[in-house]
């Protein structure tokens, strides 16, 4: 057994840096099921994606059973699909990447399974993927981004602060202490029952209160507190904002006898200073960040300084607007994935899988000793080192927040 894996790794390391070597990617974290082939210059030879959204937006949230159950009808059609779409065959590729963590245990087990299955039906070596690592580096899928950069990483389900020094070497600088910020858009959303509106039915909460905010004609109508405004780190919290939003919502619905299934009174406004707050404190934490990063000789202040925003967030065009001028104020090129690649996917973690599969980091020919890892850590953590420091800002005056208080 050993002399075979020996041969099979000798074999899958032949590839030089030049060839075009094929790398399949199974995405399986949460609530959409994704798969990609990429080539070695990251081509997307052929794709598919099957997403939950419209069934678990009836239920207000994700049911990880329910979320399972439709990972497995799904799986291998969905692979079927994107190798049927890229005209090329399972004994074409090189390995197969796969996410196995962090993310809902019972939806890993589904990818996971399905590539061991795929990687011992055609002795395949396995490339497992840390879903985060996948969404920091698929910006450098379609644009020029070296290292070391800056990530804001900001999703349903995390939202971190992470200097990327290498392809394997993260370094966490902030992360959030209680809700992500996904998450708080999303609940939000239910809680204004804005998908009770026709135009907003088929949008996530974070879509749908970015949609409405922009038709907001009075963004300073309600108030939000600004989060951990005392505490001088990086630290994220949406805990209160989500407990400011809902406290509003029922003091209008009250205030105006808002019925059942009802929308409060301008509720345009409501979303616009909802979103406004939330990138107060997206923008305030990354500016920490960048002071932090340069102050220690982590990023070189005369070089090229990227900073990139990823995961499902990322989407929010109000948020990267606001980042992508926070950036220009500090000297820095800021910088997201395609849209439909901020969300999760296959093709994020095929790239992930190529980027690896070049520098021969993280392959692994004894797939049965690869497991899932439901939570684990994003790099080292300097998180404490930050809150040492004590950086007093003077907040850059953003364009799209400067009317904020």
């Amino acid at each position: 057994m050993l002399l075979l894996r020996q041969i099979r790794r000798n074999c899958v390391r032949n590839f030089s840096k030049s060839d075009n070597f094929l790398i399949l990617g199974i995405e399986t974290s949460c609530d959409d099921t994704g798969a990609a082939i990429l080539d070695a210059r990251g081509t997307i030879l052929g794709e598919a994606l099957h997403s939950q959204q419209s069934v678990h937006l009836k239920y207000g949230g994700i049911i990880p059973p329910l979320a399972q159950e439709m990972h497995r009808e799904n799986i291998e059609g969905v692979v079927e699909k994107c190798i049927e779409r890229s005209g090329v065959e399972i004994r074409d590729l090189a390995a197969i990447a796969v996410t196995n963590r962090p993310g809902l245990p019972l939806s890993l087990l589904i990818g996971l399974r399905y590539a061991k299955y795929l990687a011992r039906s055609h002795s395949k070596p396995l490339i497992p993927i840390h879903h985060m690592e996948a969404h920091a580096l698929t910006a450098r899928l379609t644009s020029q981004v070296d290292f070391p950069f800056l990530c804001l990483l900001a999703s349903g389900g995390h939202c971190q602060l992470v200097l990327v020094k290498s392809l394997g070497e993260f370094i966490l600088l902030g992360e959030t202490i209680d809700d992500a910020p996904g998450e708080a858009l999303d609940k939000t959303a239910r809680q204004i029952n804005i998908h009770n509106l026709p135009e907003y039915q088929s949008m996530s909460g974070g879509a749908a209160i970015e949609d409405a905010a922009r038709k907001s004609s009075n963004p300073h109508r309600f108030d939000f507190p600004l989060p951990l405004s005392s505490l001088r780190d990086c630290q994220f919290s949406f805990a209160g904002l989500k407990n400011s939003a809902r406290r509003q919502i029922l003091a209008s619905q009250a205030n105006n006898e808002v019925g059942p299934g009802e929308m409060i009174p301008h509720f345009e406004d409501f979303c616009a200073g909802f979103l406004r707050a939330i990138t107060r404190h997206l923008c305030h934490r990354t500016q920490r960040a960048i002071e932090f990063c340069e102050k220690e000789g982590l990023i070189e202040a005369d070089g090229k300084k990227s900073l990139v925003f990823g995961g499902g967030v990322a989407c929010n065009d109000y948020v990267f607007e606001a980042l992508s001028q926070l950036g220009s104020l500090m000297g820095y090129e800021t910088y997201r994935p395609e849209k439909k690649f901020c969300t999760d996917n296959g093709v994020m973690i095929a790239w992930n899988g190529v980027e690896r599969f070049r520098e021969d980091l993280g392959i692994v020919d004894d797939i049965d000793s690869v497991d899932i890892e439901p939570k684990c850590t994003l790099g080292s953590s300097l998180i404490e080192e930050v809150k040492q420091k004590h950086l007093a800002c003077k907040w850059a005056k953003i364009p799209l927040l400067r009317e904020a208080k």
